[in-house]
C-alpha cells in the first residue's frame, strides 16, 4: 500500500482553477469504517458551494471535496463485514464536508454509509448515481409514500434529482408530471418517464387543473420554499407536498403563514440518510438500468482527477442537463 495518494485537498475558498492535485498521506482505516478505493463520484452544487467558502457549519477548511463516491472495499476496520474488492456506493454522513471526502484516490468513511451492490454497469454511468438515487429515492417513499396509479408532479423536472425522481415514480408506476421553464427540455422528460412535460410559467396552475381536476396526490419541491405555496394549492385534500431543494436559492418563506398550507394537504420535507436506499433498492434501480427501463441523464464523463476542474466548469455552465461525473478507473 503506498503512503501517498493523489487527491484535491483545499485550504480555503478557490476558484475554479485552485482545484489542483497535490500528494496527500493514504487515510488509515479504523474500527467501523471502511477505506474505499475511489473508481468514480459525481460533482454536486454542495461542492461549488463548499470550493467557495460559502457552506454552512458542518463544513470546514482544510478538506478534500466530495460527498459522494463509489468504488471497491480497500481496506475494512474491526467489526465491518465488508469484504475487499467489493463494489461499494457511498455517500452523506458528513462525507466531503466535516470529514475528507471523494476527490482522491481513496476515502475512509463509515460502514454504516456504505451500500454494497454488483453490476456490470460502466462507472462513468454508476458514478452519477448514489446521490441522485438516494435523495430520489427517499423523497418519492419517505417523503410521499408514492403507490403506483397515483399522480404526482416534480416540480423543477430538469434538476439532476428531479430527473432521476421523474425516472423513479415513472417507474413506481405513478403517473408523473414534471416542469421545466426551458421549452427545449420538454422530450428529455418525457424520455425519462414524464407523462406530461409542463413549462413553469403562468399558465401551470391551469394545466395542473385540466390534468387532475381533483388535485394531486403528491408533489416534490425542488424549485424553492417561496414555490410552496403554489404547490400545495393544487394538491387534493389528503395529499401530500414534500420540499426536497431550492433551485431559486430560497430555502426559507418570510413571514410564513400555516394557514398557507391547504386544509388536509400534509407538508413534508425531506433531507435523508445513506440508509434510506438499502441495498435492495439500489440493486433493483441498477438492475433496471441495466434493462433500459430506468433511464439516468449523465450530462458529461470527465476522466482523472485533473479533470475536475473541468467538471466544475461544466456544471456551473448548466448547458446540459444531468450528472457531471468524474471517473479514475
Amino acid at each position: 500500500m503506498p503512503e501517498t495518494m493523489r487527491a484535491i485537498r483545499l485550504t480555503g475558498p478557490v476558484d475554479i482553477d485552485g482545484l489542483v492535485v497535490s500528494e496527500v498521506p493514504v487515510p488509515d482505516v479504523r474500527p467501523g469504517w471502511v477505506r474505499v478505493g475511489v473508481r468514480a463520484f459525481g460533482v454536486n452544487e454542495s461542492e461549488v458551494t463548499s470550493r467557495r467558502g460559502e457552506s454552512g457549519p458542518d463544513f470546514s477548511f482544510p478538506r478534500i471535496l466530495g460527498i459522494e463516491a463509489v468504488g471497491v472495499v480497500d481496506a475494512v476496520g474491526d467489526g465491518v463485514e465488508l469484504t475487499p474488492g467489493q463494489k461499494v456506493a457511498t455517500m452523506m454522513g458528513g462525507l466531503g464536508r466535516r470529514i475528507d471526502g471523494s476527490y482522491a484516490e481513496y476515502t475512509v468513511v463509515d460502514a454504516a454509509n456504505v451500500i454494497p451492490f454488483d453490476t456490470e454497469l460502466d462507472w462513468g454511468v454508476v458514478g452519477a448515481l448514489p446521490e441522485m438515487l438516494q435523495t430520489a429515492h427517499g423523497s418519492l417513499t419517505t417523503g410521499l409514500g408514492l403507490r403506483a396509479g397515483q399522480t404526482v408532479l416534480i416540480h423543477g423536472g430538469t434538476s439532476t434529482v428531479g430527473l432521476t425522481a421523474v425516472a423513479i415514480a415513472h417507474e413506481l408506476g405513478a403517473t408523473v408530471i414534471a416542469t421545466t421553464r426551458n421549452p427545449d427540455s420538454t422530450d428529455l422528460l418525457a424520455k425519462v418517464g414524464a407523462d406530461h412535460a409542463l413549462i413553469d410559467d403562468d399558465t401551470l396552475q391551469s394545466a395542473l387543473r385540466d390534468i387532475a381536476p381533483d388535485g394531486l396526490d403528491g408533489a416534490l419541491e425542488f424549485v424553492g420554499a417561496t414555490a410552496l405555496p403554489a404547490t400545495l394549492s393544487s394538491i387534493r385534500p389528503g395529499g401530500t407536498v414534500c420540499f426536497v431543494g431550492a433551485l431559486n436559492g430560497a430555502w426559507t418563506i418570510p413571514d410564513f403563514d400555516p394557514f398557507t398550507i391547504p386544509t388536509g394537504v400534509h407538508l413534508t420535507s425531506y433531507a435523508g440518510a445513506a440508509d434510506d436506499l438499502p441495498a435492495e433498492a439500489l440493486a433493483r434501480y441498477l438492475g433496471a438500468i441495466e434493462a433500459g427501463t430506468l433511464h439516468v441523464v449523465v450530462a458529461g464523463v470527465h476522466r482523472g482527477l485533473d479533470a475536475v476542474a473541468e467538471a466544475h466548469r461544466a456544471l456551473e455552465s448548466r448547458r446540459q442537463p444531468g450528472k457531471h461525473v468524474v471517473v479514475l478507473a
